[in-house]
């Protein structure tokens, strides 16, 4: 059987100019990195802003994650696969992959099997390079606030309250505390630091929900950076940062157009972590992907209570987005974990565990119902599923008020993808209700209680002082409007990782909170959750390689 990357290799991928023309581009539209990938220039993107028409948005999210998989990715890419098969033109709006996870434990994040997105390797490492710019943009500002601080400091920041933290775009966990400024005093003032993973950074959160480069600017400048001595909120623009923060990211901000391997269009842009940020592609992405097909397929990271949560609530509300169905992502294998089976354990049949495991499902189903979405389950398919079990999912489906589509887009690409393009073709057509789930007027406490009460089904939520007194002195500064980002862990639905299943009642932790201005929203950091993450003990780096022709090995 071959591997991921040996399919991406054995694949011919079509010029990217030939790919742009299924979406009426020309090359004048495109600014080539190679063969196989482009951006789209900032006067296409303004071109198609103005069109009057605008196609269907389907999200695609999924169960909470196990360590079977559950191939969100590999759906999303087999449906808009599937949506060209049954005729429909259709173009895919996806995160890029950070290079934390590619080198730790996930492993590439391109989709898998006959159901990817090329050129696999290159998408998966440097890409066209926005994560880099990402983190220069952030690095600029961080090297720019202790520069000030060692030039006189004239706006008086205390450099114990600085909240801008340096961020690298790989898993490292020496980095999470650190002290700079060590030597002598030529090397700025010493003080406590630490490093977030880039796709963590607020910067990658702005560039994601700007609208325009203008817009960009905009948000940079709003940063809230730290407090001076007095108590007073400091900004990135009173340090004259968010200029060359914006140029460093110019290029960046236009998404990126690569293809699936049967040649479906791909806009690539964006990649914040939906467990420590807001987990979805750009807006600008999003938007002009609606303008280019009649039916966009996106995807929101992790499970349904994470990633969905906040691009209906995040990322819809800020650039006011109407999604027109959501597609839930289970396997066998992941609801047969929910309900107690261990890994080594899921080939054998056990129809019990798979009805126990239910209880995961169907409150994501629940929970996306409460948006006013209708809804699909795609059923990923594996080769050890029995029909009793497959029987059990479709069944337990329909009782919950939704249908269950068995799909083999890992195994046949966008024709084991018909049946479930053609459902949602069919949950498009109708009317929806979406609407986002807390009104912005309420407190931010109000808010918080919201989300872990209604989509993580807590019991009691408890708040450090030190979350009480940020989120007192949030409000008091006027940022009480903003909607909340809840950072957790992806593998419960509550904030304890070793819940599994369907949680009810349990305690919600809030530990600390974080003010995101500029990209408009408050991090909330909940249980143990950690904004840089660690290698495991045997990282996915250790496989990967490549030969003297340029081949990479293992890297999926």
């Amino acid at each position: 059987m071959l591997s991921d990357i040996e399919i991406s290799q054995n694949n011919k991928p079509e010029a990217i100019d030939k790919i742009a023309e299924k979406l009426e581009l020309t090359q004048d539209d495109l600014e080539l990195y190679g063969k196989y990938k482009a951006k789209l220039s900032f006067d296409t993107i303004n071109r198609l802003a103005s069109k009057k028409s605008s196609g269907k948005l389907i999200l695609v999210t999924a169960l909470t994650p196990t360590p079977a998989g559950e191939g969100k990715s590999t759906i999303s890419i087999g449906l808009a696969d599937g949506l060209q098969k049954i005729g429909k033109k259709s173009v895919l709006a996806l995160r890029e992959p950070s290079m934390g996870p590619c080198f730790g434990l996930k492993g590439g994040a391109t989709g898998g099997g006959y159901a990817q997105i090329v050129p696999m390797e290159e998408i998966n490492l440097h890409f066209t390079g926005d994560i880099h710019a990402i983190t220069s943009a952030n690095n600029l500002l961080a090297a720019m606030i202790d520069n000030h601080i060692k030039q006189g400091n004239i706006l008086g920041l205390n450099p114990n309250e600085i909240r801008w933290n340096r961020c690298l775009d790989l898993n490292d966990r020496a980095l999470r505390e650190i002290q700079i400024g060590l030597g002598s005093a030529v090397n700025g003032t010493p003080r406590g630091d630490h490093f977030d993973i880039s796709v963590a950074s607020e910067i990658m959160a702005i560039f994601c929900l700007a609208e325009n480069l203008n817009d960009l600017k905009n948000r940079i400048k709003k940063i809230v950076i730290g407090k001076t001595f007095d108590g007073r909120y400091v900004t990135a623009g009173e340090i004259n940062a968010h200029g060359a923060m914006t140029a460093l990211l110019k290029d960046a901000i236009k998404p990126n157009i690569v293809q699936t391997l049967e040649k479906t269009p791909a806009l690539v842009h964006g990649g914040p972590f939906a467990n420590i940020a807001h987990g979805c592609n750009s807006i600008i992405a999003t938007k002009t992907a609606l303008k280019l097909a009649d039916y966009v397929v996106t995807e929101a990271g992790f499970g349904a209570d994470l990633g969905a949560e906040k691009f209906l609530d995040i990322k819809c509300r800020i650039a006011n987005l109407k999604p027109d169905a959501a597609v839930i992502v289970a396997t066998i294998r992941a609801l047969k974990m929910h309900g107690g089976v261990a890994k080594d354990n899921l080939k054998e049949e056990n129809v019990l565990a798979v009805k126990e495991g239910f209880a995961n499902l169907k409150t994501h189903i629940e929970n996306m119902q409460k948006y006013g979405l209708p809804i699909v389950v795609a059923i990923n398919r594996f080769v050890t599923d029995s029909a009793d079990e497959i029987n059990t999912v479709e069944e337990l489906c329909r009782q919950n008020g939704v249908d269950a589509i068995m799909v083999s887009a890992w195994e046949h690409g966008g024709e084991g993808a018909k049946d479930l393009a053609q459902k949602v073709v069919e949950l498009t057509a109708k009317p929806n209700s979406y609407a986002p789930i807390y009104d912005l007027a309420k407190s931010l406490k109000q808010k918080i209680e919201i989300v872990a009460k209604e989509i993580y089904r807590a019991g009691k939520i408890e708040y450090s002082e030190i979350a009480t007194t940020k989120l007192a002195e949030f409000e008091q500064n006027g940022y009480s409007n903003l909607p909340i980002c809840i950072a957790k862990t992806q593998n419960s639905i509550s904030a304890d990782a070793k819940l599994i299943g369907a949680p009810q009642g349990h305690l919600f932790e809030v530990k600390d909170v974080r003010l995101s201005a500029g990209a408009g929203f408050v991090v909330v950091l909940a249980g143990n959750i950690m904004t840089m993450p660690g290698l495991p003990a045997h990282p996915a780096a250790e496989k990967i390689d490549i030969d003297e022709s340029g081949k990479i090995t293992g890297l999926f």
